[in-house]
């Protein structure tokens, strides 16, 4: 029995001129939802995230506390639960999956807050893709989000980052298995590759100078490598992986109808900071922004800095967002 549930979408038209018939949100929500509607936080998942993976910063006492908000958990569309490649069916599935912006998946979940009777959000907070999807909802909906917390993300995805994605992509492709994205069982070796590029980037030079993973639970750097970053990687389909990567690849607040492609245009309504995080071109949302800095943004960066979300024991403190 899922621990989820699925908001139809019916035809969603996307913004690659593709139209994705007969998708569907997975969501979860925690909490109960105000007689005014406005107690609702929005938390979406991160790249290769599921909505159980945010779990561990939601409960009593907590920033994310049920007993006080209405915490809505959106699964990213191609994150293996809403509609993906791997569970998409023809003529759109696998490979031909079409290409889904952070734009699309906003409008998705912007009507899966209407449905649920959502007049006001309190909060739209993320980690990595999340915050990318936090910053969409304080651009796009100025006047409905209150306040956004973005932790380790990005408004427009930088170069850099671009290009570490094109050797993510590369490592995976390169398995003969993957066969254009039409294999018939998982390209293992290609998912292996990905995740030790992966570990190059994901964590600093201090983790590794100071063997770290030692204090998460691991015996060597060569366990670390296989057990976290290969294993992590092995449960997951490839071309899912591979359509959340485009996603991220394109990620532009400004790239949508409102501001028509103009990033530099964005900077009206946004207060600009040039982060130290070599990925990030980041930038506080006009009022959604409000707050994002002061207790919410500083507690909730506390517990995520604390809690494990991650499987095999590994403490978010130690590791990217991804």
């Amino acid at each position: 029995m899922p621990d989820y549930q699925t908001f139809p979408l019916g035809n969603l038209p996307l913004q690659s001129d593709a139209t994705l018939r007969g998708a569907w949100l997975a969501y979860r929500t925690y909490g109960e939802l105000n007689a005014a509607g406005d107690n609702a936080i929005v938390f979406p998942t991160f790249f290769g995230g599921q909505h159980y993976q945010n779990e561990a910063i939601i409960g009593a006492g907590m920033a994310l506390d049920p007993q006080r908000w209405f915490i809505i958990v959106p699964n990213m569309l191609g994150n293996g639960l809403s509609s993906s490649p791997s569970n998409t069916p023809m003529p759109y599935d696998r490979a031909r999956f079409p290409s889904v912006s952070l734009y699309d998946n906003l409008a998705a979940q912007r009507r899966l807050c209407d449905a649920l009777g959502v007049r006001k959000i309190a909060l739209a907070v993320g980690w990595s893709m999340g915050t990318q999807q936090a910053y969409q909802w304080g651009a796009l909906y100025p006047d409905m989000v209150q306040r956004i917390a973005p932790i380790c993300g990005s408004a427009r995805t930088s170069r850099h980052n671009f290009v570490f994605l094109e050797g993510v992509k590369a490592a995976l492709t390169a398995d003969d298995a993957w066969a254009g994205g039409w294999y018939a069982a998982p390209p293992y070796k290609g998912l292996r590759a990905m995740g030790r590029v992966y570990a190059g980037w994901a964590v600093s030079q201090a983790f590794y100078r100071e063997e770290v993973y030692r204090d998460i639970g691991y015996s060597s750097l060569e366990d670390y490598l296989v057990a976290f970053w290969e294993g992590r990687r092995l449960g997951a389909d490839a071309n899912d992986l591979l359509a959340m990567i485009d996603t991220w690849q394109r990620a532009d607040i400004g790239a949508n109808h409102i501001y028509n492609g103009d990033f530099g245009y964005c900077s009206i309504l946004l207060s600009s900071t040039q982060p130290s995080h070599g990925k990030a071109q980041t930038h506080g949302v006009g009022n959604a922004a409000g707050n994002a800095a002061g207790r919410w943004g500083a507690r909730l960066k506390t517990l995520w800095a604390t809690q494990q979300v991650e499987q095999n024991q590994t403490s978010i403190s130690t590791l990217s967002p991804h």
